[in-house]
């Protein structure tokens, strides 16, 4: 795998959506499935072992299911990409899922070239949506609270803060180390640290106050 390809973890436990996933991503040479989990529990793991670029998480799943194994790898201070893939267009689902810090939510039913070009999508560090569920991402990003936390910005270090513009303007931790010329490994710490001085969950919502900020400046 060169330094130039993104690596996905898949978390379903349906061994044959799995195969069929890794068959659809093994299509893109930028692309690597570097493993596979049938349980939350075994993605939780996987994900702590191989720091992934991307998670793709399964949210009805036996055990633990996705809301509860995305809620624990933001816990465990897993800062790779992660976006939901399941059967449930229910806004409730959605909303929690972003809340607890998901990069994305796709549905099952979506046309696998579609499932795909948003996998690209998501591994340069896009929100990715079904599109029948756009209607509820405005209210699925929580509107961050910009005088709450504008004093907390002079908290950040200077190369954390370059990190929170290159967020902002969509970039992948690859692409931050390439620009910076600093490492892969480097990157992530940086953005672990920015995300808990800024109190926020995911880059998304990292790149949403960052936005913010900066209509407001």
């Amino acid at each position: 795998m060169n330094a130039l390809t993104n690596s996905i973890l898949l978390v379903d436990d349906h061994p044959l959506l799995r195969k069929g996933l890794k068959q659809l991503i093994d299509l893109e040479d930028e692309l690597s499935v570097i493993g596979e989990a049938a349980s939350g529990k075994e993605g939780l793991r996987l994900a702590i072992e191989h720091d992934p670029d991307l998670i793709i998480l399964d949210l009805n799943m036996q055990g633990m299911d996705g809301l509860e194994t995305l809620k624990a790898m933001r816990a465990n201070d897993i800062t790779s990409r992660i976006i939901m893939l399941t059967v449930s267009d229910n806004d409730e689902d959605v909303l929690t899922a972003i809340s607890y810090g998901a990069d994305g939510y796709l549905l099952k039913d979506m046309d696998p070239e579609d499932i795909l070009e948003k996998i690209k999508q998501a591994v340069i560090g896009k929100m990715v949506l079904s599109e029948k569920l756009t209607g509820v991402l405005a209210q699925a990003i929580r509107k961050p609270d910009v005088s709450q936390k504008a004093n907390i910005l002079n908290s950040l270090t200077s190369r954390e803060f370059e990190i929170l513009k290159l967020i902002a303007k969509g970039l992948s931790n690859k692409l931050i180390a390439r620009e910076l010329d600093i490492s892969d490994g480097t990157v992530k710490v940086h953005v672990k640290h920015l995300l808990k001085k800024l109190s926020l969950r995911s880059r998304v919502e990292a790149a949403v106050w960052m936005i913010n900020q900066q209509k407001g400046s």
